[in-house]
């Protein structure tokens, strides 16, 4: 019945347009009565895009799932860059399994302003799902919520540059290939995953001296000496040993 409704629907856009066509004429062309419609979609733009919420549910268990197996990049779980990379070929999946419904959707969507619309909420909230899981993959970095967030947008922009390629030429080109190339880029500009931020020296900043010379006493002794330019080494060396606490041979 679900998808009787969206060809229904589908048929009377092309035929009428989408804002001359009334849900009460979708659920006469398939057969069914209104309720049965908003059972399944809760406005007449949901029929429009009736897979995302699946797709987004499948998209949340890739995310979800800690052996990294899955990915078309094979990027795995180890680097979350990879990882929300593959995550993005799981939409591409989504619009490739109905070339002709996608470019009929494309087309449609193109031509009404609140379609477009409702595509962008649509796409935020993939935006969104990819940014919380790398938010959770940088916890604790320095701007890891600035790279996650930085990082699922680019995703996202670099998805949609080759999905819309793919859709222009009518679903003729190579979808794969179109995205592909387009989240090389984003891979190329963020890298694999750099690894926890480094831990701060044991021995903690070294102070600005006060005198001629200042001492610090740890695990490592620290020394830093100021002495004026061109003094002989003699001197230097001298400084330094009376820094350490050793008298000067």
């Amino acid at each position: 019945m679900r998808d009787s409704l969206v060809a229904a629907a589908f048929q009377l856009f092309l035929e009428r347009g989408y804002e001359q066509t009334t849900v009460d004429e979708i659920v006469a062309l398939a057969g069914v009565g209104r309720r049965s419609f908003f059972r399944y979609f809760p406005s007449k733009e949901d029929v429009v895009f009736p897979d995302h919420e699946r797709c987004l549910a499948e998209m949340n268990d890739f995310l979800g799932d800690s052996s990294g197996e899955g990915g078309e990049g094979e990027g795995g779980a180890d680097d979350p860059v990879a990882r929300v990379c593959d995550a993005a070929r799981v939409v591409l999946r989504m619009y490739a399994e109905n070339p002709t419904f996608s470019v009929q959707r494309y087309r449609l969507t193109k031509k009404v302003p609140g379609l477009r619309t409702y595509e962008l909420s649509v796409v935020w909230r993939y935006e969104r799902a990819l940014a919380e899981y790398l938010r959770g993959r940088f916890a604790g970095r320095r701007d890891g919520t600035l790279r996650a967030d930085v990082i699922a947008a680019a995703v996202v922009a670099a998805h949609n540059n080759g999905l819309r390629s793919w859709l222009r030429s009518d679903g003729q080109s190579d979808a794969t290939a179109e995205v592909d190339h387009a989240l090389a880029h984003v891979q190329q500009v963020f890298g694999s995953d750099p690894g926890p931020d480094p831990a701060p020296d044991p021995v903690g900043p070294v102070q600005r001296p006060t005198g001629k010379s200042a001492k610090r006493t740890a695990d490592d002794d620290v020394v830093v000496v100021i002495s004026r330019r061109g003094a002989p080494m003699w001197r230097v060396v001298q400084e330094v040993e009376t820094a350490l606490g050793r008298d000067p041979e």
